[in-house]
């Protein structure tokens, strides 16, 4: 509702009689002028597609709303010097401990957000970390290696200290009843590193296949529902043949 009612004020007029020239100008204004996002302009001419045929019954106007493609971009991967750099930097231990979650185990920014102390089971014959609706609305466990372990226990005691008493394992730092907010842990991290945090899978799918993990367990491990999307991932720092079969799985 609130890109048809934008649509309206920019044009001024009536949603039933914006021409085609109209829509199509307003769509252009989103993507040059305020540097809206494809996938952004994509969803707005979506809902004017449906305001225009479904609501006000002008079906034939439906393939004169244009989408457009939007870009693929494969992701940055780093190589295992470049991670310890990073992990290396000076950074607060909560920033250190969340990054470093991300390379271990690889969840993603959210996944670690909603990290509880009873999703760690640091049992010697299972370590591991249990992921509890992430990827796909999908339960599944993770990787939970002993350095990680010990970086998690001297995070918890380090930001409980004086603090109210909280399962989160990375709490709000306004309310540590509840959860680290995506957009607090993007500022954290931001502002340690200077630049932005790669995805935990670009950290962690190469070294894992250049170590003989195979790829339907990395697959697994960072929820992936197509091998093709854990593909995209293991050009870079792979052994010749791992990557070529990497590429032969990527569309």
């Amino acid at each position: 509702m609130t890109a048809v009612k934008q649509l309206a004020r920019y044009h001024d007029c009536r949603l039933a009689l914006l021409s085609d020239e109209q829509i199509q100008a307003y769509l252009l204004h989103l993507l040059q002028e305020r540097h809206r996002s494809r996938s952004t302009v994509n969803a707005t001419s979506c809902a004017i597609r449906f305001l225009v045929c479904d609501v006000l019954g002008q079906t034939e106007r439906r393939v004169k709303i244009p989408l457009g493609r939007i870009p693929q971009r494969l992701p940055e991967l780093l190589s295992r010097a470049e991670v310890a750099a990073l992990l290396d930097a000076p950074m607060p231990i909560k920033a250190r401990t969340f990054l470093m979650t991300a390379y271990a185990s690889g969840l993603r920014l959210n996944e670690r957000c909603h990290l509880r102390g009873c999703h760690i089971d640091s049992a010697p014959d299972r370590m591991c970390i249990r992921i509890v609706q992430g990827k796909g609305a999908k339960d599944r466990y993770s990787l939970l290696t002993p350095e990680l372990l010990d970086q998690l226990r001297l995070c918890w005691r380090a930001c409980r200290a004086g603090a109210k008493s909280t399962d989160w394992l990375f709490a709000s730092r306004r309310d540590p009843s509840r959860p680290l907010v995506r957009q607090s842990a993007a500022l954290l991290l931001h502002g340690s590193q200077g630049r932005r945090h790669p995805f935990a899978a670009a950290l962690l799918c190469p070294h894992l296949l250049a170590s003989g993990v195979d790829l339907n367990s990395i697959s697994h491990l960072l929820g992936h529902a197509q091998l093709s999307t854990t593909g995209r991932y293991l050009y870079r720092g792979c052994p010749s043949g791992s990557a070529n079969h990497a590429a032969e799985l990527t569309p």
